[in-house]
């Protein structure tokens, strides 16, 4: 017979506390998983309309403020201004977006402007989603700026050749932009009837 160099390990054999133990361990992950459960998930129908309800029964977040954000804008060190804003819900999700006209503070002349579209979560403060007008065009907006009806309308002036004098803009588009399938689709607006 072969004596084994492992001495006996006669207190491994399980005996009822040892059991109790195990359950009582089990019970205490069983409790702490249930208390680190993510919050349930709240599923919503982003409508493709203009209008539809907030997700679940939360009350809808106030439109997001425009003072602050930093714009994709190169003002070569001169401020960004914010010459209007306006705000409503463009995506159907029951929470209002924000529409800003921004453009660099300039001493004289008319500097071109950008069009931008900030949303806001309850997490993160508010944020350019998307840019309706690209200074680079080269457009300044008029005072005919809104929202309505869940879109975005604009008025855009803009010059024909460098002649002509940046005070006195000679082209014009009525121009609105309507959230669909994901993205702003853009399109032109009738001219303006006079009285």
């Amino acid at each position: 017979m072969q004596l084994s160099d492992v001495p006996d390990l006669a207190h491994t054999r399980p005996r009822p506390v040892h059991w109790l133990a195990t359950a009582a361990a089990m019970a205490a992950v069983v409790a702490l998983a249930g208390l680190l459960q993510p919050d349930a998930a709240k599923a919503s129908q982003s409508g493709t309309g203009a209008h539809g309800a907030a997700a679940g029964d939360r009350a809808p977040l106030p439109a997001p403020d425009p003072s602050g954000v930093d714009f994709p804008l190169e003002c070569g060190g001169a401020a960004q201004v914010v010459t209007a804003r306006a705000a409503g819900d463009l995506d159907g999700d029951g929470s209002p977006e924000t529409a800003a006209v921004v453009r660099c503070a300039a001493g004289s002349g008319t500097p071109p402007s950008g069009v931008y579209v900030l949303s806001a979560t309850a997490k993160s403060g508010p944020r350019v989603v998307a840019t309706l007008v690209d200074p680079q065009d080269k457009k300044s907006v008029g005072d005919d700026f809104a929202i309505r009806d869940g879109a975005v309308l604009a008025t855009l002036l803009g010059y024909s050749g460098p002649e002509v004098p940046s005070c006195c803009p000679d082209e014009e588009q009525r121009l609105s932009w309507r959230w669909e399938n994901g993205a702003f689709v853009r399109s032109e607006r009738p001219a303006a009837q006079s009285v």
